[in-house]
């Protein structure tokens, strides 16, 4: 399926994901509380497959939070990229696609240690590179650390 018609196919089961612009993959923009729905529709649906969910990251807009979800079908052999965002940077929260793809537990705690990002539903949302009592989240561009004074 070529990128137009993968398009056409994923808003009609998400008419409000808004398209982003990306050379390499189609890029849809998702309000987060239509995360988990469309998960569970583009991995069952059989014309979409997206049976893999090779990358999973957080990233910081300094206004906003978001989680960037890539996904490859390995029947149909297509990609994409979904992201949600959030400008909640005190409580950022989504919902986990662990029950979908089985990867995203260890992609989420990663983005959770990291980012600071709750992901609701998770089986085991804890701290997976930093020490539990480690205070703050080094890849947030509000970050400081006062003992190697990294700053951005």
């Amino acid at each position: 399926m070529d990128n137009e018609t993968l398009k056409a196919r994923i808003l009609e089961i998400a008419p409000d994901a808004q398209q982003e612009e990306n050379k390499q993959f189609l890029t849809l923009l998702l309000p987060a509380a239509r995360l988990h729905d469309l998960a569970i529709k583009l991995k069952n649906s059989p014309d979409l497959a997206f049976d893999f969910l090779f990358c999973l990251s957080g990233v910081d807009y300094i206004k906003q939070l978001a989680v960037v979800y890539h996904l490859r079908s390995t029947q149909h052999k297509h990609a994409l990229v979904i992201k949600v965002k959030t400008d909640d940077r005190v409580n950022p929260n989504f919902d986990t696609v662990c029950d979908v793809w089985r990867t995203a537990e260890f992609h989420e705690r990663e983005t959770y240690d990291m980012f600071g990002i709750r992901f609701n539903n998770h089986p085991d949302l804890r701290r997976i590179f930093l020490e539990e009592d480690w205070k703050g989240y080094p890849l947030r561009k509000d970050y400081i650390d006062e003992v190697n004074i990294v700053e951005f």
